[in-house]
């Protein structure tokens, strides 16, 4: 299958990627995979903007609202789920496209991860409640002292990744980093990565619209009615973290949506400096014509 190839478009949250895709795909009359790591949640219907009803209708997209916050489902499944669909859907199809901003999740697919235990539910409530009760700095120092090798390597304000290797370590009694490796698997395809970028002062605009929007269509009643769920941590995300924090009286109206746009804007830049590792990528401004830069990559 080598002459298959999977179409990677990424890039910063708020950016267009979505529309992007839906583009790509139509011209290319093929489906789209999302690796979106909160879209799969079908609970999460405003706050992780997926695609809407007329563009899922438009394109057959997988992988959208397709589990439940109370599953246990984590990245090295959902590399398992979507290795097997890929395989197939190239059976017939030449081109897909892979899109999303959840980095790690995209590179299961594109070059694998390496296989971490299962984390029984009962060390995610432990370890998410820690995080809870004591914040960030309490992971931070956590890792440090179990892991000082895969501490230096983090991003020590992405709690999400904290919180993972903190899973790992409390299961196995290893450390995180024992089960880190630098093999790729093999795939049967070949990839392109493409990386949508803009003036970063014209993203922040974008994300801050983005917010006020998933404010307008009910966000807030959305966490409301999830917020006894605060313990798992697919709730230990951006929209969702703040508005909780908002009903435990512990910030205000108008800091919980300050907090969710300034947390977005640097979950984006954490998303930009991680994109920055593809080095063979092609890049898009979607400040410039869009349709000659598809054109462009059809062509090649």
């Amino acid at each position: 299958m080598t002459n298959k190839k999977l179409i990677y478009i990424t890039g910063p949250t708020g950016i267009g990627k979505t529309e992007l895709s839906i583009k790509i795909a139509k011209k290319l009359k093929t489906e789209i995979i999302s690796c979106d790591s909160r879209q799969f949640f079908k609970e999460l219907k405003i706050g992780t903007s997926p695609p809407s009803r007329k563009q899922l209708d438009t394109i057959k997209h997988h992988f959208i609202h397709n589990k439940s916050i109370h599953d246990d489902y984590n990245v090295g499944k959902f590399e398992k789920d979507a290795i097997n669909l890929i395989n197939s859907l190239f059976l017939n199809y030449d081109n897909l496209i892979l899109v999303g901003g959840s980095g790690l999740y995209a590179d299961s697919i594109l070059y694998g991860i390496d296989k971490f235990p299962s984390i029984p539910i009962d060390i995610k409530k432990m370890i998410n409640k820690k995080y809870i009760e004591n914040g960030i700095e309490y992971l931070q120092e956590k890792l440090k002292k179990l892991d000082p090798e895969y501490y230096d390597k983090v991003d020590k304000n992405n709690s999400r990744r904290l919180i993972r290797a903190l899973e790992v370590i409390e299961t196995s009694g290893k450390s995180f980093t024992s089960f880190r490796k630098a093999d790729n698997k093999e795939r049967t395809f070949s990839n392109e990565v493409i990386i949508l970028n803009c003036e970063r002062q014209i993203l922040y605009s974008k994300i801050d619209k983005r917010v006020d929007i998933m404010i307008k269509n009910g966000l807030e009643n959305e966490v409301y009615l999830l917020k006894e769920f605060k313990y798992l941590n697919t709730l230990n995300t951006v929209g969702y973290k703040e508005f909780i924090n908002y009903f435990e009286n512990k910030i205000s109206y108008e800091e919980a949506i300050e907090k969710i746009k300034q947390n977005t804007r640097n979950y984006a830049k954490r998303q930009i400096t991680w994109n920055k590792k593809y080095s063979d990528a092609k890049k898009i401004d979607m400040s410039k014509n869009v349709t000659d830069n598809i054109n462009k990559i059809l062509q090649k």
